[in-house]
């Protein structure tokens, strides 16, 4: 055993004092690259993989699952918001059954199942209407949460007080629901329909024209009445029209801009004065055919010419019987002896003109006035004068140029200066603090510098193993040379005894005792015998 463990010690020591610094180095190197990774990659895998177990939770809830969870003694850990609280992943299952058996998470508020647990005769009215009133706020906002897009609600329901009599008329109900919605989420106009519709049949005597829904953000969500009545109808159709205007132009402002300063650095919000008036006319009009001679056709001309001279002339003036209107020329001269000239000139004309029958039927909206509105983040958030004075004028420029084609021009409104295109326009530069981020859920990955380096360590050992081979490989060559250049030395034994005739019939004697003691007996009694 001791020289197993000695050739083994000796091999080990020779091998290492044949070693270089450099290969000493990256052996010893390589050791305790490859160790510290065995520990790192034992560390991870006996780590413990934390997940949610609840997700979106009040700071109530989640204080009561962490008392119960922390009585239990299980690990858990609770999100920065505290909104979720995470468990060992091998867990969730059984504590999302265990809690439930418990009534846990409780919301704090009271739904329908109050009245059978806590159901006495020691409840007076008022103390159960509230008690009512509260679980039917409660039902309420636990049906909306399952409604999509939605987080959470808070419903306040204000009922009406009973009458005395059985003839008082029943008041009406009212509702004011707050919903916190998924950041991004667009709701339709059928899901606000179905929600208003769903509120409504739920509480007694709720009119739609009662309830009023508004999100986290103070946006409120308004009710489509598909049965208003005909002015309804047509004031809801020019607002859709009046949106979709104002709606078009400030996508059209934002992509423009956006692509210029950035898309989450503009906001545009357009507003407009359209003019709804739509007017039905007819025009009858008369015009010349000849306008540069304000001539028509001549389609009948009738000329007559009468002239006189003599002594008896009639008295001067017009001719009796004829209206002066009715001749187109005429003179009459008087002489003053007695004598005189009359002429009569009688022109009739017929001509044709162009008549015109227009139908004129107005456009159904104009746009009178737009106001285009412009919000700015700067380069640098934190210095509103990292925005150059170009780029605020190229912006000034491109919404002139959109006021000045989109205002209706016609013969009746003056043409738009500088000064009123100016007044038209808001830039405003400035810091976006309310920028919203969607919160995306926690999944559990491993982190890229795992990967980094458990790659260089791979790396490393392959590299290693490369040289050590190789090396090996040298010294395999470099032992053959040597054992081929060596020649055989006999070197005789200094201890060896020399081979003679006593010393062989000696070991044949030994021999012969080992094996056959009865016959080296017999051969040492017939010796004494012979002496």
């Amino acid at each position: 055993m001791n020289e197993a463990l000695t050739s083994i010690k000796t091999k080990v020591t020779g091998f290492w004092g044949a070693r270089s610094k450099k290969q000493k180095f990256l052996l010893i190197g390589s050791f305790l690259f490859l160790l510290l990774f065995i520990i790192f990659l034992s560390i991870w895998t006996s780590k413990t993989t934390m997940v949610p177990l609840y997700r979106d939770l009040s700071a109530t809830e989640t204080g009561s699952i962490k008392e119960n969870l922390d009585s239990k003694g299980i690990k858990n850990e609770i999100s920065e918001d505290g909104t979720s609280i995470k468990v060992p992943e091998e867990q969730v299952d059984t504590l999302k059954v265990e809690l439930a058996a418990e009534g846990l998470p409780q919301s704090g508020n009271i739904d329908y199942s109050f009245f059978g647990q806590n159901a006495g005769i020691g409840m007076t009215e008022n103390e159960f209407n509230v008690v009512k009133l509260d679980a039917m706020q409660s039902e309420l906002a636990g049906l909306i949460k399952n409604i999509e897009g939605v987080q959470d609600a808070n419903v306040m329901i204000t009922l009406p007080s009973e009458g005395v009599f059985v003839s008082d008329a029943a008041g009406e109900a009212s509702a004011s629901i707050v919903l916190t919605t998924k950041p991004g989420y667009q709701f339709q106009e059928n899901q606000i329909n179905s929600l208003y519709h769903l509120v409504s049949k739920s509480i007694p005597n709720l009119p739609t024209d009662n309830i009023v829904i508004m999100n986290q953000d103070f946006e409120y969500f308004d009710y489509g009445n598909t049965k208003s009545s005909a002015a309804g109808t047509a004031f809801a159709s020019q607002q859709e029209i009046k949106k979709e205007i104002e709606r078009d132009i400030q996508r059209q402002v934002q992509t423009m801009l956006g692509t210029l300063m950035g898309r989450d650095k503009v906001v545009v919000s357009v507003s407009t004065d359209i003019d709804f008036t739509q007017e039905n006319r007819e025009e009858n009009l008369v015009t010349p055919v000849d306008e540069e001679n304000m001539e028509g056709i001549t389609i009948s001309a009738k000329r007559i010419n009468e002239t006189y001279s003599g002594d008896q002339a009639a008295a001067g003036g017009v001719p009796e019987g004829e209206d002066a209107s009715d001749s187109l020329g005429s003179t009459y001269v008087e002489g003053s002896d007695g004598s005189g000239d009359y002429e009569k000139v009688e022109e009739t004309v017929n001509s044709e003109v162009n008549r015109i029958k227009k139908e004129i039927v107005e456009s159904p909206y104009k746009i009178k006035d737009l106001g285009i509105q412009v919000m700015v983040e700067p380069p640098n958030a934190k210095d509103p004068n990292s925005l150059s004075d170009e780029s605020r004028e190229d912006i000034s420029k491109v919404l002139s140029t959109i006021i000045r084609t989109t205002i209706n021009k016609d013969g009746e409104t003056e043409a738009l200066t500088d000064e009123d295109i100016e007044q038209k326009i808001a830039i405003s530069v400035q810091p976006f603090n309310g920028k919203m981020t969607a919160t995306q859920s926690e999944v559990p990955v491993i982190p890229i510098w795992v990967y980094i380096v458990g790659g260089t360590l791979l790396l490393i050992i392959i590299i290693l193993a490369i040289l050590f081979f190789r090396s090996r490989r040298k010294e395999e060559e470099y032992e053959e040379v040597i054992v081929e250049e060596e020649v055989p030395i006999t070197v005789p034994d200094l201890y060896k005894e020399q081979e003679t005739e006593a010393s062989i019939k000696r070991k044949q004697l030994e021999k012969l005792a080992k094996e056959k003691p009865d016959e080296f007996a017999k051969l040492l009694r017939s010796w004494i015998a012979e002496d």
